[in-house]
């Protein structure tokens, strides 16, 4: 069986995945609860599940590496800079590099960000599961998740978490429920 590509993150209403200077202190909730699911998604429990992260450069320099110290981190960049310890510096084609990691033996592999990264791999539509927070904010600017000229993408909601006001949408694309 071969691993899942999973994407994993929160945006605003309106998209955004971060604001314009790359901040994210505004991902929090709500402060209402009286919405609730009685399930929760739990972070720690998806980390497991895991061992490669696949990250852009300026989620590297923002030092979100120390967050997955125990994985392989996949980092892509224009820049030519040395592999060392767990982090491998792809300046190519990373959707081809995660592409063949996905055919090993292995946990799955989570596509952490940002938003061009991504970008590469909506287009090659090789996103297995999309795991979306949505929160409670509207930014009105900043960093959006989704780019212009994307395939359609025919998606299955397998779960939804109601949290705090966030809500979690895990989908998988179709014909792979």
């Amino acid at each position: 069986m071969t691993r899942k590509i999973i994407l994993n993150l929160a945006m605003s209403i309106d998209g955004y995945i971060a604001d314009e200077d790359g901040a994210f202190d505004w991902i929090v909730g709500d402060g209402d609860r009286s919405l609730d699911t009685e399930n929760k998604w739990d972070y720690n429990e998806f980390l497991e599940s895991i061992d490669i992260v696949v990250m852009g450069k300026k989620c590297y320099d923002q030092g979100f590496l120390d967050d997955f110290k125990d994985k392989t981190i996949y980092v892509a960049t224009s820049e030519a800079i040395d592999d060392y310890d767990n982090i491998h510096f792809i300046n190519n084609n990373i959707c081809d590099v995660i592409l063949e990691e996905s055919k090993k033996e292995g946990k799955d592999i989570f596509l952490f960000g940002g938003g061009v990264l991504v970008d590469n791999f909506i287009k090659k539509n090789v996103i297995d599961q999309y795991i979306i927070g949505i929160i409670p904010t509207i930014l009105g600017k900043g960093r959006p998740l989704f780019l212009e000229d994307n395939p359609k993408i025919n998606l299955h909601l397998d779960q939804y978490i109601l949290d705090n006001g966030i809500v979690i949408l895990k989908y998988s694309k179709c014909g792979r429920v």
